[in-house]
């Protein structure tokens, strides 16, 4: 049996990669979250370009996912992507316009809570 968490070597390549062959799975999480925050596939799909990788959770309970940072019509949004290596896609769990109370400029780190 292939192990549900093998991590890609370049981890934002396989992402773009999958994205680019429209090997994606959209998640029931982000389907029901995506209208509600006003972003659209199609956003996700044309921020590739400016996708970073800005956490990742190589443990994360069904398969590794990362934290991607990008630019939507010049609005920051992260995006949170699982990785399928075994079966080479991705599933895209959630997506949200970070928050300047949560994330520092620039919307790349957490703020430290005090």
């Amino acid at each position: 049996m292939a192990n549900r968490q093998e991590t890609p070597d370049d981890p934002l390549r396989f992402i773009k990669r999958c994205l680019g062959e429209r090997k994606i799975f959209w998640t029931y999480h982000v389907n029901m979250r995506l209208r509600g925050r006003y972003i659209s596939r199609e956003q996700i799909l044309d921020a590739i370009e400016s996708f970073e990788i800005i956490e990742e959770y190589p443990k994360d309970k069904y398969l590794p996912s990362y934290l991607i940072y990008a630019e939507s019509e010049g609005s920051p949004i992260h995006i949170l992507v699982a990785v399928d290596v075994p079966n080479d896609n991705i599933r895209i769990v959630t997506a949200y316009h970070p928050s300047s109370k949560e994330w520092d400029k620039g919307y790349r780190q957490r703020r430290q809570l005090k």
